[in-house]
């Protein structure tokens, strides 16, 4: 994981949105901003938060940058809340 706060930026609404979108494939920033009716500039601000803690990653094709989750962040961290899981007996 990164040193980013991944909680921090978890608290926002709009970047589990975008989050919960990415969860059915790539998407790119536009589709993103029209479903989340937000300005080019929100947006960036918001994938720039989710990509420098590693929950997105993006990619380059052709003219347009799509964003997808990155599976293995939320892989580490589901690692890290089970330690707290209570033993069941």
């Amino acid at each position: 994981m990164s040193d980013t706060n991944i909680f921090k930026v978890l608290a926002d609404k709009q970047r589990r949105d975008i989050l919960v979108m990415l969860k059915t494939g790539r998407m790119n920033a536009g589709e993103i901003a029209e479903k989340l009716g937000i300005t080019p500039a929100a947006l960036s601000y918001h994938l720039k938060l989710l990509k420098n803690a590693d929950l997105i990653m993006e990619y380059k094709q052709k003219n347009y940058i799509y964003y997808e989750i990155n599976t293995s962040v939320f892989d580490e961290l589901l690692l890290w809340i089970g330690q707290f899981g209570g033993n069941k007996k």
